[in-house]
């Protein structure tokens, strides 16, 4: 596995905390600016663990802004302006 994952830094609203998240899909992170809201979800893995080559990151990115990820991507919804 060669790839180069693209993840993002986020903090938590709820408590502040750091996390790193993955954003899936071809060109995602081109649609996550800073001061984006976003919607995270953990990736899978057993016991909420990191999952597959991607060590240490155990959230995914689904929504950005209220829109969802994989939307945007496929180009069937655009980002909204906030």
């Amino acid at each position: 596995n060669s790839a180069i994952r693209k993840c993002v830094k986020l903090q938590l609203i709820k408590n502040g905390r750091q996390i790193t998240a993955f954003a899936p899909g071809d060109g995602a992170i081109n649609y996550i600016d800073e001061h984006d809201e976003v919607v995270v979800e953990g990736i899978g893995g057993r016991m909420g663990r990191s999952k597959g080559d991607i060590p240490g990151v155990r959230f995914k990115v689904v929504k950005v802004n209220g829109i969802s990820l994989h939307e945007l991507v496929k180009g069937r919804k655009e980002k909204t302006v906030r």
